[in-house]
């Protein structure tokens, strides 16, 4: 284990307050207890080795390398490094420490006893993680080789199909499967189906044999049905997986000679009706169901060198908002489940936002640049598949300009003073809104538009009229009429009509809106995260709410036993 591996290899998985049940997705700079980390130059070696009592919560074991979302965090964590913190890596082998067992896949244990809340956030959770190796290799020249040196089931098939290449141990044992159906009555719903008809291309009536037989299949079988690209025997194991992990780094424009940034713990302070970072800031009210999340911009302008960037590293504005804004969605996300509303605003100087978002366009091929960029695009989608609604204030000292203006684009609705509040500052300048280059492309969603060309589907002259205004500050009814908010109240009406869109949004059902909001937010093509992110909403969501799942005699609770699940043979 060399250099910055050996740092952070060691850091324990996600702290949990026992005594409230919160979880914390900073992963503290000690030891991983499920991970093993090694780098070789340009291929590293991420071994699962999940600690069989080291669950997040009580009342199960993790054997056969079956993981909770404690293992999830940490996977989270290292793909995050590996990224800024190892430049030189290439190609990633992952695999297991564990003889004749790859992953067992999510712990039924865990699933049965856990909540339905925990189990679509958990969920969740994972596949967004499964997406980030994804972009990995898409957008950073970081390939991921899962090397199965054992069997792979449910969820670790499915952490293997994120994977670039798939290289199957052909030992008359080791298989691949996706049991979910047959053995617990719900499906494969962190991606498992979808990867396997969209991405790897297996033909349905393939892909449906497959998906029932509990056991999976194997070997050459494997390879002809495209379930995994190779079929190795033991004693030419090794030396299959240098040699592929060896083609894809050459493959790679990773750069050569660069340091890595390291990731410093983030400077959080939690209380019960605050979250505070450096650069953002939550409030929490529980009587109102409510988090008011302000981001604020930089103090100074980004200027022209990229080294400074470098230099800063991960204190370089972009990357430390972005780390905190991802930290507190996923905080918010599994710990404040009756704060159903997210209020998001903005302070700070706009052109010192669009400083930033330029030094990291002008530097698009500089590998520091590309990876916070990519970062800031992730932590946004993390937000779009949020189920919270989201609403913008745009008021006089905001500065929802380029990169954050995306927060405003993303709400499912934006408000925009008109003028000043005459009755606190009469000479501030007016709320304004500035799109900049960071929205026109830069920063895509998961149907791979940008959230001004989702705004405005197949509206080419829309478009037109935003990008002639690019750099410009917009009041309210400037943006109005070009369409880029949703209502321009003054200040008479301003506090009125803020209050009452929130009030409404408590009054209805959190289901009923989790609904609406999925269903609008994704306007345009439909694309592989798109339909997981859909389905994990809706069809996965509601098998595991259903009795034949989760009941006292589905198959969930039954697993185990010995004794069949009962189910109630009603098609709905």
């Amino acid at each position: 284990m060399t250099g910055l591996a050996a740092q952070h290899a060691a850091s324990p998985a996600a702290d949990r307050d026992p005594g409230s049940g919160h979880v914390e997705f900073r992963v503290v700079r000690a030891s991983y207890r499920h991970w093993q980390l090694s780098c070789d130059g340009p291929v590293a070696t991420l071994a699962m080795d999940v600690a069989e009592h080291g669950g997040l919560r009580e009342g199960y074991e993790l054997k056969l390398n079956s993981y909770d979302l404690g293992v999830d965090i940490e996977l989270y964590d290292v793909v995050q490094r590996l990224r800024f913190e190892h430049p030189e890596v290439r190609t990633v082998v992952l695999t297991s420490a564990k003889e004749k067992m790859f992953c067992a896949g999510a712990n039924i244990r865990m699933l049965a006893s856990s909540t339905h809340s925990w189990k679509v956030n958990f969920c969740k959770f994972t596949n967004e993680t499964r997406n980030g190796i994804e972009d990995a290799t898409a957008h950073s020249g970081q390939s991921y080789l899962a090397a199965l040196n054992g069997t792979a089931s449910g969820g670790g098939y499915e952490l293997a199909l994120a994977c670039e290449h798939i290289i199957l141990v052909d030992d008359r044992s080791s298989a691949v499967s996706l049991p979910e159906l047959p053995l617990l009555g719900v499906l494969p719903g962190t991606g498992g189906l979808t990867r396997l008809v969209d991405k790897r291309r297996v033909r349905r009536d393939l892909a449906d044999y497959f998906s029932t037989k509990a056991e999976g299949l194997a070997g050459e079988k494997a390879v002809a049905w495209n379930l995994v690209d190779e079929a190795v025997a033991r004693p030419k194991w090794d030396q299959t997986v240098a040699e592929r992990a060896g083609e894809l780094a050459a493959g790679s424009n990773r750069p050569i000679g660069a340091t890595g940034v390291a990731l410093s713990p983030l400077d959080k302070h939690r209380t019960e009706d605050a979250v505070s970072y450096r650069h953002v800031h939550a409030r929490l009210d529980r009587g109102a169901g409510t988090v008011e999340i302000t981001v604020t911009a930089p103090p100074e302008p980004a200027g022209t060198d990229i080294a400074a960037a470098h230099g800063q590293g991960a204190d370089f504005w972009t990357l430390a908002m972005t780390r905190e804004l991802d930290d507190l969605i996923l905080d918010l996300r599994t710990n404040e489940l009756e704060l159903g509303t997210w209020i998001f605003k903005t302070a700070g100087s706009s052109a010192n936002v669009l400083s930033h978002d330029q030094l990291l366009l002008d530097n698009a091929d500089d590998w520091l640049a590309n990876e916070i960029r990519h970062y800031l695009k992730r932590t946004l989608k993390r937000l779009d598949v949020t189920s919270r609604s989201l609403l913008a204030l745009i008021e006089p000292g905001s500065c929802f300009a380029g990169a954050l203006l995306e927060l405003a684009l993303a709400a499912d609705r934006s408000y925009q003073l008109r003028g000043v509040f005459e009755d606190v500052d009469a000479d501030a300048a007016p709320a304004a809104i500035t799109p900049g280059p960071m929205n026109f492309g830069a920063l895509p969603m998961g149907n791979g538009l940008s959230r001004l060309q989702t705004r405005f589907l197949d509206d080419d002259d829309a478009m037109v009229a935003v990008r002639a205004e690019s750099g410009q500050p917009l009041e309210a009814e400037a943006a109005a009429a070009l369409g880029l908010v949703t209502f321009v109240p003054d200040d008479i009406d301003w506090h009125d009509e803020v209050r009452i869109a929130v009030e409404q949004r408590a009054s209805f059902s959190p289901d009923a809106l989790s609904g609406m909001e999925a269903n609008y937010r994704f306007a345009g093509p439909e694309t592989l995260e798109t339909k997981i992110f859909g389905r994990l909403t809706a069809w996965q969501n509601w098998i595991f709410y259903r009795p034949n799942a989760s009941g006292p005699d589905g198959a969930l609770s039954k697993f185990g036993t010995g004794q069949r699940a009962a189910f109630d043979r009603k098609r709905v």
